[in-house]
């Protein structure tokens, strides 16, 4: 005895990049572009006749216009196209990196200068600057001292960023966001 799948089949989920082609266009009227072609609004059967003429597929770029843009050009090439244009936008993004600094509500004034180096170089790099007091244990008492270490190291570095978050608690830490105030030139 054979045993029978419980549930029916499924047709596999499209990417929500790709595009409707040819005759998987669901439109009435579409607004036709492409090269050698009279941009305007066409009924669906005279698009896809236009572009079976010139050997090429109709491709619905914009599906959500009224009427719905649709593209005459050779799908596979469309496709090279978009990942492209999509590679170079990636490679253009500018990655933003968060340097951490950390802090005890009893830091010596020499670790404090030490570390305050260390975000002023961070700053003059570029990088955003998280700086923050860790209370460990019964040092929970002493969070206006760590207020007012974050609000020194902000004061001692407002030259050269600007304060994105004020001085906030959440759990056992304290923060503080820096951000740089000109971009980089490297």
């Amino acid at each position: 005895m054979a045993l029978r799948n419980p549930r029916p089949f499924r047709a596999p989920i499209k990417d929500k990049d790709e595009h409707r082609i040819n005759d998987f266009i669901k439109a009435a009227n579409v607004r036709l572009v492409g090269e050698n072609i009279e941009p305007n609004v066409y009924p669906i059967r005279e698009a896809l006749n236009i572009a079976k003429a010139q050997n090429l597929d109709l491709v619905e770029i914009s599906p959500n216009a009224d009427p719905p843009v649709c593209k005459v050009t050779d799908y596979s090439k469309f496709k090279y196209e978009q990942k492209k244009k999509q590679k170079e936008l990636k490679a253009k993004q500018h990655k933003v990196v968060v340097k951490e600094i950390r802090f005890g509500p009893n830091t010596d004034e020499h670790d404090y200068e030490f570390k305050l180096k260390h975000a002023f170089e961070f700053l003059k790099d570029g990088f955003k600057v998280k700086a923050y007091v860790h209370f460990v244990g019964r040092t929970i008492v002493y969070k206006e001292r760590g207020e007012i270490m974050l609000l020194k190291f902000a004061q001692a570095l407002e030259e050269l960023a600007k304060v994105e978050e004020m001085p906030r608690l959440e759990g056992k830490r304290m923060f503080l966001m820096l951000t740089p105030k000109a971009s980089p030139k490297k």
